[in-house]
This record gives C-alpha cells, sequence and structure tokens, in this order.
C-alpha cells in the first residue's frame, strides 16, 4: 500500500496518526528529496482505506490489487468436508491418527482411539515422503483401503496426503480431504492435478515459505478445481533445534483473523515432541484455529515413521477431554432420582 500526500501534509504527523491506526510507515521522497508519500510495510494492521483516507495530509490511498481472489472468496466461508464443516464459525475439529499407515491392524486400533477421543477425521499416510530412501515410505494403495476401512468402521472422515499426479485419483477415491504436504506446496503440477479432483484440500506451509506463497499456492487449487482449501501450520525453518521446527501462531492469528482463512494447526510435527502438543493444541486453538491435526499411535514404541512425537492412546483421550473435543458419556436412561431423608 502507498499513501499519497497533500502539499501542506506535515508527514510528522501524518505518521503520528497512521501510527495510532497500526500502520508502519516509511517516507518515500521524490527527486527534489521531498517526501511525497508513504510506504506501508505489509505487517501493518488491516486497516480501511475510507479510515486512512480520513487521516489530515492523506490525499490517497492506492493499494495492490489482490494475487489471489480466490481465496479471498472464501473469507468466513466453511469447507465442506464429506458431512463435516471446518471454519467459517464451525466448532473446531479433531484430526487424529499415525504418520503412516502400517498395517490393518494398527489402523483400526487408531481409529478406535482417535473416535474415542471425539476425532472427525482419521488421518495417515499411504505414501510418505521421506528424507532418506532407506527409510519406511508407506504402503502405498493397498493402505489407502486399509485406511477407508477403517474410518468407515468408526464413523470417521479421511484425510490422507498425495505425492504424486500419478496418485490422485486413487487418494481422492479413498479420502474426504486430500492433503498436500510442506514438500509439495509449490509443486505446481501436483496443484493443478490435485485441483482437477475438486475436492476439499489440506494444503500444509512449505518449511521456508511466506505466508503470501503460501496463499498462492492455495490460489493454485482453487483457480485448478478444488472445492475449498484449508491451511495447516506445521512449523517452518528455524534456528533453534530445541524443536523440530518453529510452530508459527502469528501466521494462525493473521490467516484466520485477517485473511478470514479455515486454518489447521498441526503440533506434533511443529515439535516433534509428544510432551508440547498439549500445550501448542491449547495456543493454536487460543490463536483461532479451526482444529488440531495429532498424531498419534496405538505403540509409538513400534511406530516405523516419527514415532517420538506421536501421542498414546490415553494421551489422546486425554487431549480429547481437555480440549473438548471427546463427547461426554451418554447418560442412563433411567437415572436414579434422589429420595430425600
Amino acid at each position: 500500500m502507498y499513501i499519497q500526500l497533500t502539499d501542506q501534509a506535515s508527514v510528522q504527523d501524518v505518521r503520528a496518526e497512521l501510527q495510532g491506526l497500526g500502520l508502519w510507515t516509511r517516507p518515500m521522497t521524490g527527486a527534489a528529496g521531498a517526501v511525497i508519500g508513504l510506504d506501508v510495510a505489509s505487517h501493518s494492521m488491516a486497516v480501511a482505506q475510507p479510515t486512512i483516507l480520513a487521516v489530515p495530509g492523506v490525499a490517497d490511498v492506492i493499494d495492490v490489487p489482490s494475487a489471489h481472489p480466490r481465496v479471498d472468496a472464501q473469507w468466513g466461508e466453511p469447507i465442506q468436508v464429506g458431512d463435516r464443516s471446518i471454519g467459517g464459525g464451525a466448532p473446531p475439529v479433531l484430526i487424529s491418527g499415525p504418520c503412516s499407515v502400517e498395517s490393518p491392524a494398527q489402523i483400526q486400533a487408531a481409529a478406535a482411539t482417535a473416535a474415542r477421543a471425539g476425532a472427525s477425521l482419521l488421518r495417515g499416510g499411504a505414501f510418505k515422503p521421506r528424507t532418506s530412501p532407506y527409510c519406511f515410505d508407506g504402503h502405498g494403495r493397498q493402505a489407502l483401503g486399509w485406511l477407508r476401512e477403517a474410518a468407515d468402521a468408526y464413523g470417521l472422515g479421511v484425510v490422507t496426503e498425495v505425492m504424486s499426479e500419478l496418485e490422485v485419483q486413487a487418494v481422492a477415491a479413498h479420502a474426504e480431504l486430500l492433503q498436500l504436504g510442506a514438500r509439495n506446496m509449490q509443486n505446481y503440477a501436483l496443484l493443478r492435478a490435485v485441483g482437477g479432483a475438486r475436492k476439499p484440500v489440506l494444503l500444509k506451509r512449505g518449511m521456508s515459505a511466506t505466508v503470501e506463497e503460501w496463499l498462492l499456492s492455495a490460489e493454485h487449487l482453487l483457480k485448478h478445481g478444488a472445492t475449498g482449501v484449508i491451511f495447516c501450520e506445521r512449523g517452518i525453518a528455524g534456528g533453534d533445534p530445541s524443536t523440530r521446527y518453529l510452530l508459527d501462531l502469528a501466521a494462525v492469528a493473521l490467516l484466520k483473523h485477517v485473511y478470514g482463512q479455515p486454518v489447521i494447526v498441526d503440533p506434533s510435527l511443529a515439535t516433534g515432541r509428544r510432551d508440547l502438543v498439549p500445550a501448542m493444541a491449547r495456543a493454536a486453538l487460543a490463536a483461532g484455529a479451526d482444529g488440531l491435526l495429532v498424531e498419534a499411535h496405538p505403540d509409538a514404541r513400534q511406530a516405523r515413521s516419527d514415532g517420538p512425537q506421536a501421542l498414546d492412546s490415553a494421551a489422546l483421550l486425554a487431549l480429547g477431554d481437555a480440549l473438548g473435543f471427546r463427547p461426554a458419556a451418554p447418560r442412563p436412561k433411567h437415572a436414579p432420582t434422589e429420595v430425600a431423608a
């Protein structure tokens, strides 16, 4: 945004008024060295143009058209995922399950616990991007069937990652919500193919991506046919190895409260340590997140990927209770009545 000043404007007074509105400004000078306008930093608060124009000394406000109009059109709207709504004022959702789908028995046990904890969707990777080519990278298409059967058994939806354009239709046939991982946030051929499946997409933020780059990736998906995009903050690259990544809750608040977008937080991957998951889950909801993506495994000791960050069943149930996801136990049909002494 650029603010033009009148000839008689006091630059100091105008900047003070704009600072009071929450705007960070930098004077711009003309050929003669005189200040002719103010450049507004992108990290300023969102302020309506009429409010800025009402400041004495402001002649005009020049704003750059949005590069992501389809994303902007999602403002405040819920995203329909099967028979569930995410965002747009709907109650926060819990998404849970293991990093990888390892066997039919494992994902059935994970689904049972997820349902008891109050989850709406079951997550699990059939295709896994791994840094080392020697690590377990999933069971592929057969795991999609195991995932779908486990979710159906417990009344859950399915979210799982798409890694290749060749697998889009197979994943779309088994999942209500297609996930794009951080490594593929800017894989434009894959964005085009996933958008073409005409389903909602969970878009994880790239490890070094700016919020604007994240929004533009969502614009690609919507342009090519996705029925909605839910943003997932999973941590970005940081300089401190105490946690696996740096969980950017400011970006969560920005997306939710300024851009009006549906946003989910993955505290498991972001921290890389299960002991921090409950605290960061609470912080995410306080920042405005529409839900949580929490990793849980029936036996984390035997997990074939990301075991140290996965909650066990008891911890997931406790989290569901603490955050209000877990449904209350049904009352008996004939509750005993108290008899006065």
